[in-house]
């Protein structure tokens, strides 16, 4: 599993103020250090504040000054600091931090960071990264060979739900977006071929951009703006809520439970969809030929029937295909990899969407050269 990232929560029992430590705090760590805001001492009401750190995994300084800083603003609020449910090597440097005031005026501010700083940094990050993509999709994997099995753990019911969200509810969407696609393929072709005589090649031109690739990609962006973002705004709010954890205490891997159906869901679908999605693209190419280019409704389907080919609907399907993996997979793994914090899951919504979009356009390209390989 990826790593926990830090968090802090906090609850009034009695007359005390419990804190509660969480994740692994790394100095290092992109996602910035938790803070606790400070109307919590002062709305709380409680005499005693203490610590907890059942949660807590690997720590260093990042937790120390953290920790510093909480138990001198309850301390300024008139509150006493309870420190024995830390670590001992926490409760150890805590005191000696705590030991002499820090004077004023003594801190300097960082300098702002420059663009040779921020590019190392990145570089530096880009290994950890790598491995935790590397470690997610390696448990997708071994989930797959658990569903082969029949052995994979998601509820039946969980499946066909995900299957209605990412297939009948998304064909709305889909038909609109696909049938004005289509629509200004026949114009922006039509406004060219006219000049030649050539009206009706437009059937042609949308028949075969639509089945071969742009239904599928017009699908594939589609779900990952619907879709993707809101697989990774479920995950990340289970991960905010702890249920991600629950799950792993109670013996059920995240991954075969949420993820797979997901990613199963989105693959059956998206062919689907993209399959309506060309019908709704030569429509609106339809639209354009015999509204405008003064084309018979006959002529134009005969047209486009001598056009299609299975060879391009084929390649249409697998685009799809991998799309929905693409999509699905980038959805999970931003969610799964989501901070605890209502603007963490905001943030992993926007990845999800980005790295969704962006892997969809690189796939594309890949398939592309791979069928100009093969000639086809």
């Amino acid at each position: 599993m990826l790593s926990i990232p830090p968090a802090i929560s906090h609850a009034c029992l009695d007359d005390a103020l419990v804190v509660t430590l969480h994740g692994v705090w790394n100095i290092a760590d992109r996602t910035g250090t938790p803070r606790l805001p400070p109307e919590v001492l002062a709305s709380c009401g409680a005499r005693v504040l203490r610590f907890r750190t059942d949660a807590l995994g690997g720590w260093d300084s990042s937790l120390l000054a953290c920790v510093t800083a909480i138990v001198r603003a309850a301390r300024a609020q008139g509150m006493d600091a309870d420190v024995s449910g830390l670590p001992d090597g926490l409760r150890r440097l805590t005191g000696l931090a705590l030991a002499v005031p820090e004077r004023e005026g003594a801190r300097r501010d960082a300098p702002p960071e420059g663009l040779l700083a921020a590019i190392g940094r990145a570089a530096l990050a880009l290994p950890a990264s790598l491995r935790g993509i590397l470690a997610f999709i390696g448990e997708v994997c071994l989930a797959a060979v658990s569903l082969a099995r029949g052995k994979a753990a998601f509820r039946r019911r969980d499946f066909l739900l995900l299957l209605q969200e990412t297939g009948s509810d998304a064909l709305p969407i889909v038909s609109l977006i696909s049938f004005l696609v289509g629509l200004i393929l026949a114009f922006v072709g039509a406004v060219q071929l006219r000049l030649f005589g050539a009206q009706i090649y437009v059937a042609s031109l949308v028949a075969i951009a639509m089945v071969r690739v742009m239904g599928a990609i017009m699908t594939g962006i589609i779900m990952s703006g619907r879709t993707g973002a809101a697989f990774a705004a479920e995950l990340g709010s289970m991960q905010v809520n702890e249920e991600l954890d629950a799950l792993t205490t109670l013996g059920v891997s995240p991954v075969e439970h949420l993820v797979l159906p997901r990613m199963l869901a989105l693959v059956i679908m998206m062919p689907l969809l993209t399959l309506w999605a060309d019908l709704m693209g030569m429509l609106g190419g339809l639209t354009v030929g015999v509204a405008m280019l003064d084309l018979g409704f006959l002529e134009y389907l005969q047209a486009t029937r001598d056009a299609l080919t299975l060879t391009n609907l084929w390649i249409g399907l697998v685009h799809a295909a991998v799309f929905g993996a693409l999509v699905a997979l980038c959805g999970c793994l931003q969610g799964m990899a989501c901070g605890r914090s209502a603007s963490a899951v905001g943030k992993a919504a926007t990845s999800a969407v980005v790295t969704g979009i962006v892997s969809i356009v690189v796939a594309t390209a890949i398939i592309t050269v791979l069928c100009d390989i093969m000639g086809i």
